[in-house]
């Protein structure tokens, strides 16, 4: 069955490259030593119907599959009027602030820092983007008010229900600062909510006071929302084509509709890193050699750590950037603990070109690669370390993108995201709920006093010896 895989991906991949489509592609040849024939073809054998549960929407979680038919559904009106409203924003902000945590941020920040020049802070482009509520730094929200005092600014709150502690926190604070700023109703003008349809405190209090809002739709979880508005807004603060975007989706959308089997790169890594699970490699780390893709590894945590990390199961989430990694991490990775699986994401193109120069005196002895584009060395390293950690025990699945655009990103997500939903369902856990993460918000309710904990307080404060 693993050969078929290759030589399908390989007719593919031809038929691609003589239609000149700039798609991504996956090359599994790094993986073969280490799968268990028998256990991936029981895999294969139950993909067409998962497929059919997702698409029927007949498994766990069903009720946030909404997703799945997003990008090709999006409303022309509602591209139209975020590309209005970040016009208008973007005129008058030289800062704009994203408030929200999780998904509510990280697939916007994903894409942003995919997209924009590596040193935006320092070329003066407007507005810069920046984030709060995703944690609770006293320090951190203190020194960017005192950025915001001296800058025009304006901001969009994400939250369906307005009442998540650490974005809510952030939004207090930062909509008195912007109140205090510009008055109540320049405030209000500058002031996007991006929350529930309906419900929840967030959009009343924007009802209130007239926010611009925009929807978080009720059947999409906040780790599949990047193509929602809570993606969709920063994105175009940041002057990113969001249509573009969009468009990488709804293609890679239909390659997964077109072809619900195990024949296509959703299905196949899906297969993989759940075989190579079995095979005792509980650990993927993804691997990028482009640092424009450190927040799009962090967005992929998030996406893969809270949808599978249940009932004491799940492949444990993490990545690094190569070459700088390979420097620290990469000793581990090559001689370390043999649990690991990589998941490299490998771009072919870069934007640019800059060639190593030749030296007469060669005293740093890098004469033998002059005239070399950097690319090109990058790719050699990223070569020699597949095939040295393939040696060392670990086995390599390579996804290869033809450039980092808004259009390649958008196909990445939505591959991510169908293989996120895939891969659940073949582990046997809900994909789309998060039962974990409310642990930690009930003991620190009750350890703040919140009205309602007082049991959870007493029992927490004897634990502690309070």
């Amino acid at each position: 069955m693993y050969d078929l895989i290759c030589h399908n991906f390989n007719i593919l991949s031809y038929l691609r490259s003589i239609l000149n489509i700039n798609v991504m592609k996956i090359e599994l040849t790094h993986t073969k030593p280490f799968l268990g024939e028998a256990f991936v073809d029981e895999l294969e054998s139950r993909i067409s119907s998962i497929y059919e549960t997702i698409y029927k929407k007949t498994g766990a979680g069903n009720d946030f599959l909404g997703w799945v038919s997003l990008p090709s559904e999006i409303d022309e009106n509602l591209l139209s009027d975020i590309e209005k409203t970040a016009e208008t924003l973007r005129k008058k902000s030289e800062i704009f602030v994203v408030i929200g945590i999780g998904g509510s941020y990280l697939g916007a920040r994903a894409v942003i820092e995919a997209l924009q020049n590596h040193f935006a802070t320092l070329t003066g482009e407007k507005p810069l983007i920046v984030y709060a509520g995703h944690n609770m730094s006293e320090d951190y929200l203190h020194d960017l008010m005192a950025v915001l005092d001296k800058k025009d600014y304006s901001l969009a709150v994400i939250s369906k229900s307005g009442t998540t502690t650490e974005p809510a926190i952030a939004f207090r604070i930062l909509k008195q600062h912007i109140i205090n700023k510009y008055g109540e109703q320049e405030a209000a003008s500058r002031i996007i909510a991006i929350t529930d349809k309906a419900r929840g405190a967030l959009k009343q209090l924007a009802n209130v006071k007239g926010y611009k809002t925009y929807i978080v739709p009720d059947d999409v979880g906040g780790r599949f929302s990047v193509l929602t508005p809570v993606g969709l807004l920063p994105i175009a603060m940041a002057g990113i084509d969001i249509r573009q975007l969009v468009k990488g989706a709804i293609e890679m959308e239909k390659q997964c509709k077109a072809n619900p089997t195990v024949d296509n790169p959703v299905s196949q890594y899906a297969v993989v890193r759940q075989a190579l699970y079995h095979q005792g490699k509980t650990n993927e780390i993804m691997v990028n050699y482009e640092p424009r893709l450190v927040y799009f590894s962090e967005w992929w945590k998030q996406l893969y750590g809270e949808s599978h990390g249940k009932q004491h199961k799940g492949v444990f989430p993490a990545s690094v950037t190569f070459s700088t990694d390979l420097h620290s991490m990469g000793q581990y990775i090559q001689d370390g603990l043999r649990n690991l699986f990589e998941t490299v994401i490998s771009v072919e193109n870069s934007n640019h070109e800059l060639r190593i120069p030749t030296e007469a005196d060669d005293l740093d002895q890098l004469n033998y690669i002059a005239g070399k584009r950097i690319s090109e060395v990058n790719h050699k390293a990223e070569l020699g370390t597949v095939l040295a950690h393939e040696d060392g025990g670990v086995p390599n699945i390579r996804i290869v993108i033809p450039e980092i655009s808004a259009c390649v990103l958008g196909e990445l997500i939505y591959f991510f995201e169908m293989a996120c939903a895939v891969s659940g369902y073949l582990l046997d856990v809900n994909p789309f709920d998060q039962p974990g993460v409310e642990a930690y918000k009930k003991n620190m309710f009750a350890l703040l006093g919140k009205k309602g904990f007082e049991e959870q307080t007493k029992k927490l404060n004897e634990r502690l010896g309070l």
